[in-house]
């Protein structure tokens, strides 16, 4: 049988600019030692799941402003609970056991570092965001 944990470490991204060292918090190294990954590889499911947020929310985005889009980004992500904990879902579904109960340690400050980095994923990728007519 596979080794679930070096399967899951194996597939993240490797990222460079992501730097742990003694010196930092331990949240600051589990962001960028775990979190960060985690993001990169799901970054193209969290597209798609906004897309399908913003569709059955009637498609409202396409009609602001970029300004007033950053902003719905950013409260879907903050303030939308049901979307909120499906974004946090995507992610912890990733964690090995031990950096899961690392991550238990300290849940609610780990959460929003996870999800400020989502939103600046979400925000930083808007042009994806466009609305394709099929």
């Amino acid at each position: 049988m596979e080794n679930r944990e070096s399967n899951l470490l194996a597939i993240r991204p490797k990222l460079l600019n992501a730097r742990v060292s003694e010196n930092m918090s331990n949240d600051e190294q589990f962001q960028n030692k775990t979190i960060r990954p985690i993001v990169k590889l799901q970054g193209d499911l969290f597209i798609e799941v906004f897309k399908n947020y913003i569709k059955k929310r009637k498609n409202t985005f396409y009609e602001l402003s970029l300004e007033k889009r950053m902003n719905f980004i950013e409260n879907a992500v903050q303030k939308d609970m049901k979307f909120r904990n499906s974004l946090k879902g995507m992610i912890i579904g990733q964690f090995t056991v031990e950096e899961y109960l690392q991550y238990t340690q300290n849940s609610s400050a780990l959460n929003k570092r996870m999800m400020s980095i989502v939103k600046e994923r979400l925000q930083d990728n808007v042009q994806l965001l466009e609305y394709k007519v099929a």
